[in-house]
């Protein structure tokens, strides 16, 4: 595993960001640069289970390992989803499972720096570098209107 960081400033407060980044209705846009009409099933409360799914039933089956609103949100990943079954167990999946992906919201010259930091698969890091920007960019696009 490797880790991989990423942030950006955005110019709105944290809790605007933070809100936008979680609600189910801007969480699907900021993460079409991942899978078009990806969502999530989830309350975001510590120690809730999480899905991330796409629009096929596929996805990651994960934990919220912490969540301190505007602040802080650790997301643990345990396994897949393949056409709506989850795989927690496989071989393929123990190689990453309990892999992280936090997300840290601080206040940056009146505006919000959203930093994230997430362990990657050494085969998935070059896609995922090219994701996130993606991703951020369209979470500060939609947190600034």
């Amino acid at each position: 595993m490797e880790k991989l960081n990423f942030s950006i400033k955005i110019n709105a407060p944290r809790e605007k960001v933070y809100k936008t980044m979680l609600e189910d209705e801007t969480y699907r846009i900021w993460t079409e640069a991942f899978h078009p009409g990806s969502y999530a099933e989830t309350d975001w409360k510590k120690g809730s289970s999480a899905r991330f799914l796409s629009p096929e039933g596929d996805g990651m089956v994960s934990r919220i390992a912490e969540n301190i609103p505007n602040e802080y949100v650790s997301i643990e990943h345990l396994g897949m989803i393949v056409k709506g079954v989850e795989d927690t167990t496989s071989d393929e999946v123990k190689k990453w499972a309990g892999s992280m992906e936090n997300y840290t919201f601080r206040d940056a010259d009146g505006g919000t720096e959203v930093l994230v930091e997430m362990d990657s698969d050494e085969n998935y890091s070059k896609m995922f570098n090219e994701m996130w920007p993606k991703a951020l960019n369209k979470l500060k696009e939609i947190s600034e209107e």
